[in-house]
């Protein structure tokens, strides 16, 4: 005999936890299952290591889903957009440019938060939730659809009926595989660091993207520990090196940070361990199927650049939550999933090819190469229409 549920959420992650607290608020009886449990204190083994810098119509979908106040109080606010030129021969910064949130409005560009705590304050949301239920630990293991419903086989042996079923579970994406929805991948040979510094100069709430070779360096501000400033890094660099980088001694790798970094907050001390992530673009062929509709990695997969990775996610979350709320009474039928691919596909493969462009941009290694992106970074940042398109287009606002 199989449970009733509107919803299934396939995928425990940052997304997934969102959208279950989302669609539960919004009165939808909302199952959510994920093989891992979700690891909450960041000296745990296996804690995620990255931060989140959730764009400003981002908090939109936090405070439907009821998460924004219990988030709040730990946000780093993102102020001012920074990217440095250190292309030159030795690792200086030769060129910086502001983009500054207040052009645009008196509200932040964002708010940065650790992803381990993400999931702390998540999980609890969903406890208080009644039309939510959570199960950690347990996947899905099969799924059969209909036009009237999908047949959902959990790894515990229960079955589940669900009206919807959303795929958020990652770019290796079960649900997307046994629907049949093939996807395209760019492998860059790049991998990213994921850590979190201290250092003696305060970062303004500035969030800075420093390129040289191989990828960004860039600083996103969170909150002071113990009362010494605290940023969350990114380090990309061509995966042979990232490999050397995440092996060496803490000094050694405490030294060669601060030199990437061109010194700029001071000398930098490790706080955390080293995440070590590949770097891929990778988009599905559709973003929904008979009543399925994928989110997130399951969708679509970009280089941690521009913030724009789980902010691409909620934009799927809130455009799917509309449409589900919409017409309740529809809810997983044709014309909505078809409703939400068309919606959803075009501008997510738009912001790919910008992203690919901007990466490819940040490795080249041949000093001309690296003086033509400083030449193009000043000539458009000192266009102020230009300047103003691209930080609206940076933050999803039309």
């Amino acid at each position: 005999m199989s449970q009733q549920t509107d919803i299934l959420v396939s995928g425990g992650g940052v997304a997934g936890l969102i959208a279950t607290a989302a669609f539960a608020s919004a009165g939808f009886t909302t199952i959510c299952v994920d093989p891992t449990p979700p690891v909450t204190s960041e000296g745990a083994a296996g804690a995620d290591m990255r931060s989140t810098a959730f764009l400003q119509p981002s908090r939109i979908v936090l405070e439907r889903a009821g998460l924004w106040e219990r988030l709040a109080p730990f946000a780093a606010p993102l102020k001012v957009m920074r990217i440095i030129d250190a292309g030159g021969a030795e690792p200086v910064a030769r060129l910086s440019r502001d983009f500054n949130a207040g052009e645009l409005s008196d509200a932040p560009f964002g708010w940065n938060f650790p992803n381990w705590l993400l999931r702390r304050e998540m999980v609890a949301r969903l406890a208080d939730l009644p039309l939510a239920d959570f199960r950690p630990g347990v996947a899905v293991s099969g799924l059969v659809t209909r036009l009237t419903g999908a047949e959902v086989t959990l790894s515990d042996g229960s079955r589940i009926h669900a009206r919807l079923v959303v795929a958020a579970d990652g770019r290796d994406s079960f649900v997307r595989r046994a629907v049949g929805i093939p996807v395209r991948t760019t492998r860059y040979g790049q991998k990213a660091l994921a850590f979190a510094v201290t250092h003696p100069i305060p970062h303004d709430n500035v969030s800075t993207e420093i390129h040289r070779s191989g990828g960004p360096f860039t600083f996103v501000p969170l909150p002071d520990r113990e009362g010494v400033p605290s940023s969350a890094v990114v380090w990309m660099e061509r995966g042979a090196e990232a490999e050397r980088l995440a092996a060496l001694p803490v000094p050694e790798f405490e030294a060669a940070m601060t030199e990437r970094s061109t010194g700029l907050l001071g000398p930098l001390r490790l706080a955390t361990r080293r995440a070590l992530w590949p770097m891929i673009t990778q988009i599905a062929g559709r973003f929904s199927a008979e009543r399925t509709a994928l989110i997130a990695e399951a969708a679509h997969v970009i280089p941690p650049i521009g913030a724009q990775g789980l902010n691409m996610s909620l934009a799927d979350l809130r455009c799917l939550l509309d449409l589900c709320e919409k017409d309740p009474v529809h809810l997983g039928e044709p014309a909505m999933l078809d409703a939400y691919h068309r919606r959803r596909w075009p501008e997510v493969k738009a912001r790919e090819i910008g992203i690919d462009l901007l990466n490819r941009a940040s490795m080249v290694g041949a000093p001309p190469l690296r003086d033509l992106r400083a030449g193009v970074l000043g000539v458009l940042y000192g266009m102020a229409p230009v300047r103003r398109a691209l930080m609206r287009a940076g933050l999803g606002m039309r």
